[in-house]
């Protein structure tokens, strides 16, 4: 942000200086007379002086909010930062925050929706890569006046799950644009890739994001550029798909020096090029033999909106124009659709502050949050939306896991399965997601802080010592589940790194005997019990102690072992805080 310093007054001088220390960069200082010639030169003009003379000065020159900069008024005291301009569209009220925590000064903003908690519905374009359809003075004043709002979304993406989770009360998620026609609503806020006509009787505001793939197959040097975009345009929106809401294009290789990818890239849209062997294995609806025998790949517009939308769904499947100069096709990724959706989150070790933040945002949205109870305390489900369905899965087998969370899937709902610590280490998800995979179903991992991670920070230890121990083992004993033959325990005792062993308290004597195969018997040793819960217990000894500090202590599940000199150690040091090797991490030579 380019922005203008003007000192109204001697005073002024020392909030300019506080201002320009905490920035960290430059500001121009100019004179008040100057701003006139000068206004549309800068982002933001910030003045220090009085009020009156700051609205005095851009008065003559002040002329629509989508091109004035952003003006920001601060007393000559320092103890008053005013969004003066601009508040939302040129940022002013976000410079008025950044100067007032800079300055330890109050910001005095006056946009409603800003003080009201309510969205920014003239920024949320700008935030989430969208567009818009212009009807934007009449919607914010239902809005900010809490006129009864439908929210219509047809796609997902960050921008709608903020929307869903931050929704007002006097916003109501509808389903369908029939929905919206009831006429118990005065404004309509619609996120889509669809093309609605205007509805006659009430405001609608659109927001068009950036998610769908056009695939286009040309004839040689087709001449009519602007006529076939034209008409990909208008079979769209026969087809009732926006192109506001087309992200990219994609074609084959060899349609590189084609007029319309010169057009299409020169106003500057994004083309994918392919391969004819990249295109050719991709399953398309509408093969051609003749397109196989000229460019080699049985399918160009289907394909190339398939293999460029990533996890790709035809919306639109090859259309053919009269000219028969292009084919094209239009294809959504799947991430993007308002389908049921399984998110597998890891809960961390059980503390709830210590699920990630993606992790609690999932669990606030969720319609069911299935939870692994035996393991996972209910505390972290406790911030689950009003009407979501929290199960625990202890007691439940596999098949009624899985037909739980298909049973919310085919109705489009958002599930959570509940994993404790991060679902990749002894979880229990291969098994799941071999039912998702074959029934379709599209599912994600948020990965969480794995319980050795804890051990560590609860035993203020580093797992990896310079020169001694830099290798951490993840393992089990082995119990009902046999372990291969080359994980044995004693076996990997052997490289004398530091240990974490899961799920094997139970068996504890089993597990001190193969680790004294290798261990000397002195070597430190810590049993971690429900680590991060409020009811933690850790005890540490040697190893030879290890199977009687369990026992006594009747330490079962949700015990983590940790075996290694790296507990406790302060004797061997890093040599990142020594002098003499301080270098090596300035040139970037670790060691």
């Amino acid at each position: 942000m380019k922005t203008a310093l003007i000192e109204i007054s001697a005073e002024s001088h020392r909030v300019a200086l506080a201002i320009e220390k905490a920035w960290g960069e430059p500001m121009e200082h100019i004179s008040r007379k100057d701003v006139g010639s000068c206004f549309h030169h800068f982002d933001a003009f910030i003045f220090i002086g009085a009020m009156g003379i700051c609205v005095r000065t851009i008065a003559p020159f002040i002329e629509d909010k989508h091109t004035d900069p952003a003006v920001v008024c601060i007393d000559s005291t320092g103890r008053h930062v005013v969004s003066v301009l601009s508040g939302h569209v040129g940022g002013a009220n976000e410079l008025t925050r950044k100067i007032a925590e800079a300055l330890k000064a109050e910001p005095v903003i006056t946009t409603q929706s800003d003080n009201t908690g309510l969205w920014a519905l003239d920024l949320l374009a700008g935030k989430y890569g969208w567009q818009c359809r212009e009807q934007m003075n009449d919607a914010i004043f239902a809005f900010v006046n809490r006129k009864p709002t439908a929210l219509l979304l047809d796609i997902r993406d960050a921008g709608t799950d903020e929307l869903e989770r931050t929704m007002p009360d006097h916003v109501t998620l509808v389903s369908s644009i029939d929905d919206i026609k009831t006429g118990q609503y005065a404004l309509a806020i619609i996120v889509s890739h669809r093309h609605y006509e205007p509805v006659a009787g009430f405001k609608v505001l659109q927001y068009f994001p950036k998610v769908l793939t056009v695939g286009i197959g040309l004839a040689h040097q087709a001449p009519h550029v602007g006529q076939i975009l034209s008409s990909i345009e208008r079979i769209m929106e026969d087809n009732g798909l926006d192109m506001r809401a087309v992200r990219d294009y994609a074609t084959i290789d060899v349609k590189a020096d084609e007029p319309v990818v010169k057009c299409l890239q020169e106003r500057g849209d994004t083309v994918h090029f392919f391969t004819a062997e990249a295109l050719s294995p991709v399953a398309v609806p509408t093969p051609s033999s003749v397109v196989e025998q000229h460019v080699g790949t049985p399918s160009v517009s289907e394909a190339a909106a398939l293999l460029a939308s990533g996890d790709g769904l035809l919306l639109l499947p090859k259309q053919k124009d009269h000219s028969k100069e292009f084919t094209f096709a239009v294809a959504i990724n799947r991430k993007h659709l308002r389908e049921g959706h399984i998110e597998i989150v890891g809960a961390g070790p059980g503390d709830p502050d210590l699920v990630s933040v993606r992790g609690r945002r999932m669990l606030e949205r969720a319609d069911l949050i299935l939870y692994a109870g035996s393991l996972v305390p209910r505390e972290l489900t406790e911030c689950h939306k009003p009407g979501a369905v929290v199960r625990s899965s202890a007691g439940m087998d596999l098949d009624e896991q899985c037909s739980l969370m298909k049973e919310f899937y085919d109705k489009g709902k958002f599930i959570v399965r509940l994993h404790t610590g991060d679902p990749c280490i002894f979880g229990a998800i291969q098994e799941q997601m071999a039912f998702f995979d074959k029934h379709h179903m599209a599912y994600h991992i948020t990965p969480g802080i794995s319980s050795f991670l804890a051990a560590a920070a609860e035993l203020r230890s580093q797992f990896t010592i310079p020169e001694r121990c830099q290798t951490i083992i993840l393992t089990r004993g082995e119990g009902r589940t046999p372990m291969p033959e080359r994980e044995k325990l004693h076996l990997l005792a052997r490289s004398q790194s530091t240990m974490c062993i899961f799920l094997s308290a139970a068996i504890v004597d089993d597990v001190q005997a193969e680790l004294l195969q290798e261990y000397p018997e002195t070597t430190p040793v810590a049993a971690c019990y429900h680590l991060t819960w409020p009811d933690q217990r850790i005890y540490r000894g040697q190893l030879k102690d290890l199977a009687k500090m369990v026992h006594d202590n009747h330490l079962t599940l949700t015990t983590m072992l940790v075996v290694g000199e790296a507990i406790d150690n302060r004797e061997h040091l890093s040599k990142l805080y020594d002098r003499r090797f301080t270098h090596l991490f300035r040139e970037g030579k670790q060691e």
